[in-house]
């Protein structure tokens, strides 16, 4: 068999092998895909409670709070001096807004998931 013939082969393999991964993975419940991803994110980062916050703001730490919720959401009511982020923009707004890679950063949201979800990116 020509050299030709096996990589052919070969590259037959992997794309019947990658392809039935991804259909395994399209089956899955999409919501339980995404619960799974923010327990795994909410597992990875270090959480502060409401009254650590609380206490931060009460003596003017230095700190950035980051609220990663919704425009629409942030415009309804947010923590004083937060910074708004959406979650889905983070990555592509997040050094023009938090310039200073070695801030402290507290990060929340409505229910903690996309708070978690945004601290694992960051």
């Amino acid at each position: 068999m020509s050299m030709y013939k096996r990589i052919v082969i070969v590259v037959a393999v992997l794309a019947l092998a990658f392809s039935a991964v991804g259909v395994a993975t399209a089956l899955q419940d999409p919501a339980s895909v995404v619960k799974g991803m923010v327990s795994t994110a909410k597992a990875a980062v270090k959480s502060a409670s409401a009254d650590d916050l609380k206490a931060a703001i009460d003596k003017k730490e230095k700190a950035i709070i980051l609220d990663v919720r919704e425009p629409g959401e942030f415009a309804a009511g947010h923590l004083p001096g937060a910074i708004n982020v959406p979650r889905g923009l983070l990555e592509f707004k997040v050094a023009k807004a938090i310039p200073d890679l070695n801030a402290k950063i507290y990060v929340y949201c409505a229910s903690g998931g996309r708070a978690a979800l945004a601290t694992k990116v960051l």
